[in-house]
């Protein structure tokens, strides 16, 4: 890493209150950290687990969130629909919906003179996207890199494969690839030999003592006994989970390192 290098601070899938709260409180402190150029954050589970609040997107951008990026509930807080048709820094996955309110691209100027595309797709296995990330992603990449210098895509999916397939198809053409929605962080950030960054889940920014975020007695209930409940977010064992991306000039990625820290 060099002191000309671009570094891009990718925060995994924020979870209710207590997820908030803690990315809010530590941020400056990896800002000081890291001093990132640009933090990109995955925000679609903030509100109770399920969607993002206008008010609690409106919190992130004020907090120095450069763009806010989604996933399959970003649809549930319908609040948020105007927020997507007139911010252009809040994302929702480009195939989430043929008819989806907002955007899945946005291109940020940030110091340094770099000027960086963001890609956020939605995985075709397991979840409902409206058309394949494949069918997708390489119009939205060959349109971006006019004008980008450097391009990350959040792929936002549930199956292992995809993800690891859709970074070795953009591997040499993005600077990174890195998937969100597991909320279980990943063991294998990595560059890819062309030059991608890659890293199969970021983690998740919230309560870890819980199953994913939801209290244990809830879940547990229901995989002994069959019942159903209604999902209520877990509040202890809170940590902030992520990555460092460095890349050069030229757009091609230097490094990623996993962050996880305590609230």
């Amino acid at each position: 890493m060099t002191d000309r290098d671009l570094r891009i601070l990718v925060i995994g899938d924020v979870f209710a209150g207590s997820g908030l709260a803690a990315l809010l409180d530590r941020l400056p402190a990896l800002r000081e950290e890291h001093d990132p150029h640009m933090v990109v954050v995955n925000a679609e589970n903030a509100a109770a687990g399920s969607g993002t609040s206008a008010k609690q997107a409106a919190q992130l951008l004020d907090a120095g969130v450069d763009v806010l990026t989604g996933g399959n509930h970003t649809l549930r807080q319908q609040d948020l629909y105007r927020v997507l048709e007139t911010e252009p820094r809040v994302l929702r996955p480009e195939n989430l919906a043929i008819r989806a309110p907002g955007r899945g691209t946005y291109l940020a100027e940030v110091r340094g003179g770099f000027r960086v595309g963001v890609v956020n797709l939605m995985g075709g296995v397991f979840l409902d996207s409206a058309q394949s990330p494949f069918a997708v992603v390489d119009g939205l990449v060959d349109r971006l890199k006019r004008e980008a210098t450097h391009v990350l895509v959040d792929f936002h999916a549930e199956a292992t494969s995809e993800k690891v397939a859709m970074g070795r198809h953009l591997d040499g053409r993005v600077t990174a690839v890195v998937g969100t929605h597991t909320h279980v962080q990943t063991a294998d950030a990595r560059v890819l030999p062309g030059g991608t960054a890659y890293m199969t889940d970021l983690g998740m920014t919230g309560p870890h003592g819980g199953v994913i975020g939801v209290r244990s007695d809830i879940i547990l209930r229901r995989f002994l006994s069959g019942s159903s409940g209604r999902f209520e977010p877990a509040t202890d064992e809170v940590l902030v989970q992520g990555a460092l991306i460095a890349a050069s000039p030229d757009g091609s990625a230097r490094a990623i390192t996993a962050i996880s820290v305590e609230a």
